[in-house]
């Protein structure tokens, strides 16, 4: 009976500290300049505005998330996290079961199947894995707790709250990853307000439950962002000499002139007789040593997804093999026969 009473009065403390720690976090000068902001420059109402800052619940492990990401692993121990059996026979199914609207958003947009595939299968599993903390809280969490990326996650927490307001939901209602990211292709609140396309015209742009919006979505945001799909994405690369260590590697863009990476003693492991007139060299660290790629402008516009270059080449080799084992799988195919 004692034990019963102090787990009472236990949950009954535990109860009024995170009341308490909710409305200390409302009451703090940058949440209340924030709230002012959004009123003054959006017209929020401060009241109600308050009320759902007043509700969140600060989360300290999501900034220890975001000191240990995967992309600070070592390119073969990151390489094997993502490149396994379940995610490409995952991918299959996935394109199997959405085959028409890939086949209509590559038509429209211009960006291959696959891509689009193995986008999804890197951010979430297919929509398996979409994170599991309120996007309210991971925002403010690292807009207001995580000094150095402060600039960022508040811009995010600003078009979130305006997202939430054009969606006519409270911005207690979606849950993402721990850096604030929605749904099946992981976009952020920005992302989701100028690149989400409502692919079935049935008035609401969903990337949380409408296989169409989100694969039209993921296509929009490469188009959007440069992809051209004449032109490869990257190619293992070999080294001769040491005149490639004067080139700056894992850069934002594709940096040097082809010419230049050749002359430098770069070149790609297979021939390549059609590639871009630019490229940068891609520089990852394995266990064995180091390794090197051609990285060609569309994988410069995967980066503009997630900014390591790591993630951009498992997005292209999941891709390969995604292409590559639906090729075969439609030679073995059964035909027909009248």
């Amino acid at each position: 009976m004692l034990r019963l009473a102090w787990l009472v009065f236990s949950a009954l403390l535990f109860t009024s500290f995170s009341t308490f720690s909710d409305s200390a976090f409302v009451q703090r000068k940058d949440v209340q300049n924030f709230i002012k902001s959004m009123v003054k420059q959006y017209h929020f109402n401060e009241k109600e505005l308050t009320a759902t800052m007043s509700q969140v619940t600060i989360q300290p492990q999501i900034i220890e998330s975001m000191e240990k990401p995967y992309e600070k692993k070592t390119w073969d121990v990151y390489r094997d996290l993502f490149l396994t059996a379940q995610r490409v026979q995952g991918g299959l199914d996935f394109w199997r079961d959405n085959q028409q609207i890939l086949a209509k958003a590559e038509k429209r947009f211009g960006v291959s199947a696959e891509i689009i595939v193995a986008i999804l299968g890197v951010e979430t599993l297919y929509g398996q894995r979409t994170g599991e903390y309120r996007v309210l809280d991971s925002l403010s969490t690292l807009a207001f707790n995580y000094p150095k990326r402060s600039v960022f996650f508040t811009k995010e927490l600003r078009e979130y709250l305006l997202l939430c307001r054009e969606h006519k939901v409270p911005a207690t209602q979606y849950i993402g990853s721990y850096a604030g990211a929605i749904g099946k292709p992981q976009f952020m609140p920005s992302s989701y307000r100028y690149y989400a396309i409502d692919f079935n015209n049935k008035g609401h742009r969903d990337l949380v439950n409408d296989n169409a919006d989100v694969i039209a979505s993921v296509a929009n945001y490469f188009h959007k962002h440069g992809w051209n799909s004449s032109e490869g994405i990257a190619q293992h690369a070999k080294i001769r000499g040491t005149q490639y260590r004067h080139i700056r590697v894992n850069p934002r863009a594709a940096n040097y002139h082809y010419s230049q990476l050749e002359n430098a003693g770069v070149k790609p492991v297979t021939a390549s007789y059609h590639h871009p007139a630019k490229a940068g060299l891609i520089e990852l660290v394995t266990d064995k040593g180091n390794e090197y790629w051609l990285a060609y402008p569309n994988f410069f516009v995967i980066t503009r997804y997630n900014s390591s270059p790591q993630y951009a080449l498992v997005v292209y080799l999941l891709a390969q093999q995604l292409k590559k084992q639906k090729t075969e799988l439609s030679m073995h195919k059964p035909r027909a026969y009248a």
